[in-house]
């Protein structure tokens, strides 16, 4: 599949995609799974959330948000890589609260607001500004009053000032979209799309954040 975005390292396919989990394990030395454990758990599921999960990939993400949900709640997650949507729907095909979307979140989506929680891990930054609007744009829409964004990614620092063993290894894998990413003032940028009362969570030394905003 021909990637929208050609610098972007967010689209996957072929073994990238299918074996994604096992990549990010390996890569991280194990630190990526428990602070993603952590990551969710902060994220306080109530247990009869509707949750929206963009750029769900293969379905870890879900399936530890599931935990925290009775059967009153309910995961979507949408996804365009048809090697992830595979994972997902193989990792969830027997719990049926929780359902697949092969859909673009780059685009304006007639979303309506009907969402407890939109959640978004390590996305987000993998997109230029103009679209990462778009992305926000959908998830407000998606949301209901009171309802929360929720981004897992980087947090922001100044790439120069960050030290050799995370600067070098940044450069070489990231995308160049994930340089602006990093300068830019996100809550700042959330609240001028309408979202207000920010709460952070640091992991990584504090180079990645769960950063929480209500509609």
């Amino acid at each position: 599949m021909a990637k929208y975005y050609p610098d972007s390292k967010v689209e996957l396919s072929g073994f990238t995609a299918k074996f994604y989990d096992n990549i990010m394990n390996i890569a991280s030395f194990g630190l990526y799974q428990n602070f993603i454990y952590q990551a969710i758990k902060n994220m306080a599921i109530n247990s009869e959330d509707k949750i929206l999960d963009f750029g769900a990939g293969t379905g870890r993400n879900a399936l530890l948000m599931h935990k925290y949900l009775s059967e009153k709640g309910k995961i979507v997650g949408i996804e365009i890589s048809n090697q992830m949507i595979k994972r997902f729907e193989m990792k969830t095909q027997n719990i049926p609260n929780i359902t697949m979307s092969n859909q673009r979140i780059d685009i304006p989506i007639d979303f309506e607001a009907e969402y407890d929680k939109v959640f978004i891990s390590f996305v987000l930054h993998g997109f230029p500004q103009d679209i990462r609007k778009n992305i926000i744009n959908n998830a407000f829409n998606a949301l209901k009053t009171g309802g929360e964004f929720i981004i897992l990614d980087f947090n922001e620092f100044i790439l120069k000032e960050t030290p050799l063993y995370f600067r070098i290894p940044f450069k070489t894998i990231e995308c160049k979209y994930a340089f602006d990413f990093v300068e830019r003032e996100w809550k700042n940028i959330l609240k001028s799309n309408g979202f207000h009362k920010f709460e952070e969570f640091f992991f990584l030394h504090k180079y990645v954040h769960l950063l929480k905003a209500i509609k």
